[in-house]
């Protein structure tokens, strides 16, 4: 599946270059003349909007294959299992061992048409609801990797969390989490 929306991906840039960077300038030395598309800028737009439609079932395959699994949506709380603070200490405990950085993270979007509607929201004022659940989900995901990777280390705790995003693209971005894992006395 990977591979066919590589191809999908392919069609798209070549055809997208082109239609842009031959197709326009050819229409322009052409204005006056009214000849027929050529073969090759039509061949140009199918595969820049077949390549677009390739990758669009590509990943639309992918998410169906994926709840079929029973896989599920990313969780949206975190694994109790090890403490976690944002402090250098727990009180009422003894760290015993330093076991090493710990850290998850997760790039996550949201769907076009709920960055539309945050679009409209960003104009007529207000809270970005949609924005605000695709980082609950992340910080989600990102904190139960970092609990998982400390889970295998044998950790009791998780000192010094932090998180950090930054934007991958204009709707997507990117959570760190991140921590130090220690071993707790009894």
């Amino acid at each position: 599946m990977k591979t066919i929306r590589q191809i999908g991906s392919l069609a798209f840039v070549v055809g997208l270059f082109t239609a842009v960077f031959v197709g326009i300038p050819w229409h322009v030395v052409v204005a006056d003349d009214p000849a027929p598309v050529p073969w090759w800028l039509r061949t140009a737009i199918f595969c820049l909007l077949g390549g677009i439609l390739v990758v669009l079932l590509t990943v639309a395959l992918e998410q169906r294959k994926k709840k079929a699994s029973g896989e599920g949506p990313l969780p949206t709380e975190f694994d109790r299992t090890v403490l976690l603070m944002n402090s250098a200490e727990i009180p009422g405990r003894e760290i015993t061992e330093i076991l090493g950085l710990v850290q998850g993270q997760t790039v996550f979007a949201i769907w076009l048409g709920k960055d539309l509607s945050a679009i409209v929201r960003l104009i007529l004022g207000g809270e970005l609801t949609e924005y605000t659940e695709m980082m609950r989900r992340a910080r989600a995901a990102a904190t139960n990797r970092m609990v998982a990777q400390a889970g295998k280390m044998g950790a009791d705790a998780i000192i010094n969390v932090r998180y950090m995003t930054t934007s991958v693209v204009a709707s997507a971005s990117e959570l760190l989490a991140y921590g130090t894992a220690v071993k707790l006395s009894e």
